[in-house]
């Protein structure tokens, strides 16, 4: 008996999809050791893989919610197909260290983005670096993020942020709600920089920041790094990679 693993989101929709597929897999020869299979939305990929992120092997998701982004569509009758001519991308994650107001320093994986977020009626007012060189002074806004090329067609699209090519080796870095500078549009960065954002006055303009859907209150410095020692291995079906998806999405850009 071949040994399959399958992690399902707990709603009926990703149960029905857990049952039909562990009926088709079973009817495979080839060995499926190697595949991890996750079933729900895009939040629970991407909360699935950090929790497996030492893993080696990789992951084939499978949509059963809402857009599905990092998912595949579940066909019973094309699965063992889609599988046998599956694509397979790798992508390594954000790493947000935060310290706050008490000093005190916590570290996420992000794999879509890190949101610096005001966190009360106040605008938040932030410096910006990469490295030792200085990207905004003082940016007075709702808050910043920086994505990955596979985070960029997620929130920091719908801040009007760039769209990066899965293999850009690009990090974005979108304003949210820009109140000085006003016409500030962001900056695309090398994978490699060292990002640090600054609470410029964290007792009247408090933020927070978030790791994908982790946060951290209070936040005075925040370090976003790439984390290369991490790794995701993602399979797609064929014609319907990571990559073409965020093509369709650059062009519907474009065009709208």
């Amino acid at each position: 008996m071949k040994k399959i693993h399958v992690i399902s989101d707990t709603n009926q929709k990703s149960l029905k999809i857990k049952s039909q597929l562990l009926r088709k897999l079973k009817q495979i020869k080839t060995s499926i050791d190697n595949i991890i299979f996750v079933i729900g939305g895009d939040g629970f990929m991407l909360k699935t893989l950090k929790k497996n992120k030492h893993s080696k092997k990789s992951f084939y998701g499978i949509n059963s919610g809402n857009y599905g982004f990092l998912m595949n569509k579940f066909s019973s009758k094309s699965i063992i197909k889609n599988l046998s001519k599956a694509n397979m991308i790798t992508i390594s994650p954000l790493e947000m260290s935060v310290k706050n107001n008490k000093d005190q320093v916590r570290k996420y994986l992000a794999i879509n983005e890190v949101s610096i977020l005001r966190q009360s009626r106040q605008a938040a007012s932030l410096s910006i670096n990469y490295g030792s060189k200085l990207i905004i002074k003082k940016l007075v806004c709702d808050g910043v993020l920086v994505s990955t090329p596979a985070g960029s067609t997620a929130y920091n699209l719908s801040v009007h942020g760039p769209i990066l090519s899965l293999n850009s080796k690009k990090l974005s870095i979108s304003p949210i709600s820009p109140f000085r500078p006003r016409r500030w549009k962001g900056k695309i960065v090398s994978e490699k920089s060292k990002i640090i954002i600054k609470n410029l006055n964290p007792n009247k303009r408090p933020i927070s920041s978030v790791a994908d859907n982790i946060e951290v209150r209070n936040a005075k410095n925040i370090i976003v790094t790439t984390n290369k020692k991490i790794k995701f291995n993602l399979m797609y079906d064929k014609n319907k990679s990571l990559q073409k998806k965020i093509k369709i999405e650059q062009l519907r850009k474009e065009t709208s």
